[in-house]
């Protein structure tokens, strides 16, 4: 169990937890698994710690909000729990709601178009460490990228930092032609299109000649503790159990981190594991350590990409049935022969 008591000074409480607590209970409403009790200016969270830091941040935002604004609506609180950034300046462009996670190039709304998309947003608030796992165009690289920009443009932090595994390449870099860079960038232009869509060219041209935004190959982690930055790993099922653990432990006492993979495309070697499904299950159950799936639902490219993802699934399925089927018969077979033997 764990009790925290916040004191908040300066503040009319009355404004901070609404009429007859209207603002409180919504508080109270997201999270049920947290007792909430008020008395004049301090509030009390009782529960499991999983529950209640996640609790105490949305209550610190609400009490900031309020610092800043002088005022927090209902619709607000509301806005603040659904995952929302209240903080973020919104101005709707060409009719849009003002939902979104940041501006992009133009002044164009970067938005989080799918329930697990925006619970991305919302989990990515609470925990350091995100697992954001789904099949190919449920947007987990797109919107991780967004949310690491929203976070260096807020100020709070001072880099990026952009990793995949170069898995196609292996020690084949250097039969490619050009210099290491040019070796590696084609493996990472996933990551160079996020970018070009959330900043201005001359600005992203910057932070990467400043090194206030960096992209490498996983390799090129180990050594380093990276701090005060947002780190995403994508690509993560093609990392081994070595280079999943290597990277972690990279993580400075003020980094954040996501973690993009697709656990049905796997493009390591025969002989190599995935480091992924083994850290989403060693990690299980660690406070500040949130795993999110996303689904065919969550797929926000041509249409005919969910029915693809779909019709691939259902031949993996019969496949995997297939082969249990193969292997119970074996099984039979061997106990039969053995039991033959001792006859």
């Amino acid at each position: 169990m764990s009790e925290i008591i916040l004191t908040v000074e300066g503040i009319d409480p009355v404004e901070l937890y609404g009429e007859n607590n209207a603002k409180l209970n919504l508080l109270r409403k997201a999270f049920p698994d947290v007792t909430i009790t008020s008395r004049g200016n301090s509030l009390k969270l009782s529960g499991e710690k999983k529950y209640t830091q996640p609790a105490k941040a949305k209550f610190e935002m609400m009490v900031r909000y309020l610092r800043e604004h002088q005022e927090l609506s209902v619709q607000t609180v509301e806005d603040l729990l659904g995952g929302e950034n209240p903080f973020e300046v919104r101005i709707p462009v060409n009719g849009e709601s003002s939902n979104a996670i940041l501006f992009g190039r133009d002044g164009r709304p970067i938005k989080a178009k799918t329930r697990n998309q925006k619970r991305l947003v919302e989990v990515c608030e609470t925990n350091d460490i995100v697992f954001a796992i789904g099949p190919a165009g449920t947007g987990k690289t797109y919107t991780a990228v967004a949310i690491a920009v929203r976070a260096l443009k807020n100020k709070m932090v001072k880099k990026i930092v952009l990793t995949r595994p170069a898995v196609e390449a292996g020690e084949n870099l250097g039969f490619l032609p050009g210099d290491l860079k040019e070796k590696v960038d084609p493996y990472l232009r996933p990551l160079y299109d996020a970018l070009d869509d959330m900043l201005p060219m001359d600005k992203l041209q910057f932070f990467m000649d400043n090194r206030v935004i960096e992209i490498a190959p996983l390799a090129f982690m180990r050594g380093r503790t990276l701090d005060n930055a947002y780190i995403i790993l994508d690509e993560a099922q093609n990392a081994t159990p070595l280079q999943i653990k290597m990277f972690l432990t990279r993580l400075g006492p003020s980094a954040k981190c996501i973690i993009t993979g697709d656990l049905s495309q796997i493009d390591l070697p025969g002989h190599q594991k995935s480091g992924l499904r083994q850290a989403m299950e060693i990690l299980d159950g660690v406070s500040g350590i949130e795993v999110l799936s996303l689904t065919t639902e969550d797929v926000v490219r041509h249409r005919l990409v969910k029915d693809i993802i779909k019709a691939y699934d259902k031949i993996e399925a019969e496949e995997r049935t297939k082969r249990e089927q193969n292997r119970l018969k074996r099984e039979a077979e061997e106990r039969a022969k053995s039991e033959e033997g001792n006859n």
